[in-house]
């Protein structure tokens, strides 16, 4: 399965990792180019991801959100990964730590009503939308690939709801931007990258006063780093099977209060 083994490794707990010469993962979030937002209403590219994707809301935490994701009935989940035509499809799965901080917000709609969000490594935006169906007054969803930004748009218009601005830049080499909250998932997959996250989080809790929400299954990048120290576990949620199946048997996936 070109999928598990290619483009899931990253984020994912497995033991097949795709690396280069360096050993960091192909597509390192802190390390990727940017590209423009034109990307966004390219026709094209956005056929491409509906006659490519499913539509689906099973096997998740939030069955409630309808969301555009490679799953084994679609071609690229069998075919090799080099003949996907755009930059690794990391946004193309629901990764649990995005679910279980999707799940909490559903669950806990005080905690966004009103307030403005940064959802930093959106992928496919599922927790960006959580945020948006519990009330969020301002929301921003973050990730460095422009594919990544129409997926989101397509997912805000399955789920009925008007697309949020989307930033398709490297958000760690700017200025902290002042948030009520600051949201990730399945973001710690990397040391370099989780010691970069680290200390852009600090800045944003030191000079604004932002709660930050992270959200993460266990992988060891997270669970071994010093950021341990200024967590506080909030949920922790049993995942569904097919997510089990899917991350290589983890089991669990919890959302943990940053205060540093």
């Amino acid at each position: 399965m070109a999928l598990s083994r290619g483009w899931k490794s990253p984020r994912s707990h497995c033991i097949l990792k795709a690396v280069g010469s360096t050993g960091l993962p192909l597509l390192s979030w802190s390390l990727c180019p940017q590209r423009g937002a034109g990307s966004f209403t390219n026709p094209d590219m956005k056929a491409f991801l509906e006659e490519n994707t499913q539509v689906t809301s099973n096997g998740s935490l939030t069955p409630e959100i309808q969301l555009r994701l490679l799953t084994p009935r679609c071609k690229f989940w069998w075919e090799r990964a080099d003949l996907w035509p755009y930059s690794d499809p990391y946004w193309a799965i629901y990764w649990p730590g995005g679910q279980a901080l999707s799940r909490y917000l559903l669950d806990n709609p005080d905690v966004v009503r009103g307030k403005s969000v940064l959802d930093l490594g959106s992928g496919c935006g599922a927790t960006a939308i959580a945020a948006k169906m519990s009330g969020a007054s301002r929301i921003l969803a973050n990730d460095i690939d422009p594919i990544a930004g129409m997926a989101i748009t397509l997912n805000c218009e399955l789920n009925q709801l008007t697309p949020f601005p989307i930033l398709t830049q490297n958000i760690l080499n700017s200025e902290q931007g002042k948030w009520d909250l600051v949201v990730l998932g399945d973001m710690f997959y990397d040391e370099h990258l989780a010691d970069s996250l680290h200390r852009w989080l600090k800045n944003c809790f030191w000079t604004h006063g932002t709660r930050v929400l992270i959200g993460d299954p266990g992988r060891p990048q997270f669970s071994g780093h010093n950021i341990q120290h200024q967590l506080r576990k909030v949920v922790e949620y049993t995942l569904p099977e097919p997510t089990r199946q899917e991350n290589n048997g983890l089991t669990t996936s919890t959302v943990w209060d940053f205060q540093p």
